[in-house]
């Protein structure tokens, strides 16, 4: 089945650069008997969006010890050999490959998300939130994205056992991402 895809007309072509002052990247993370939720402050990126829509790109790098979740001891532990091994790896990127339209503003975009040099195709659903104009008289752009990956596919296996066969952190991260870009 091909689906149509037709970009909102207000998106205009070219390039879109990510407002990390408005934007954000933020995970969950099943822990004990709840969730923990955490960000990452420092990424920046560019959406290109092409005439034809399915040749538009986006392009993410997130500095991966920008890390913080609240816990000033849990964020040094997550760039630890144990999980992220910030010294080794210190950005994760996300590059798209192509999309898909899945409803009237809803997309899936696919493409390659690289973490310690480890990359996997993922998939994340996008709702498109419109155009407009700020009161500097930039055109601005926002997306809502999330998407579910296992954090074992990526080599991130730290854990601590506890009774019987369960652990403390769960492998399925939740990432969600809210998206302010500026027309160039």
């Amino acid at each position: 089945m091909t689906s149509t895809i037709i970009a909102p007309p207000e998106l205009a072509t070219g390039t879109w650069v990510i407002d990390p002052v408005h934007s954000e990247v933020a995970f969950s993370v099943r822990h004990l008997m709840s969730k923990v939720r955490g960000k990452f402050t420092e990424f920046e990126g560019t959406i290109e969006v092409a005439d034809n829509p399915l040749d538009s790109k986006t392009e993410v790098t997130v500095q991966i010890g920008s890390v913080t979740t609240g816990n000033p001891q849990r964020d040094a532990d997550l760039g630890t050999s144990q999980y992220f091994e910030v010294d080794k790896y210190p950005t994760m990127k996300f590059v798209s490959g192509g999309f898909r339209q899945t409803g009237e503003s809803a997309f899936a975009l696919v493409g390659n998300l690289t973490v310690k040099d480890v990359t996997k195709q993922v998939e994340l659903e996008v709702d498109y939130l419109g155009v407009d104009q700020d009161p500097w008289g930039n055109t601005r752009v926002g997306f809502e994205a999330s998407t579910a990956i296992n954090r074992k596919d990526f080599n991130v296996t730290g854990n601590v056992p506890l009774n019987g066969e369960k652990v403390l952190i769960g492998d399925q991260i939740t990432v969600t991402l809210l998206v302010q870009a500026v027309k160039q």
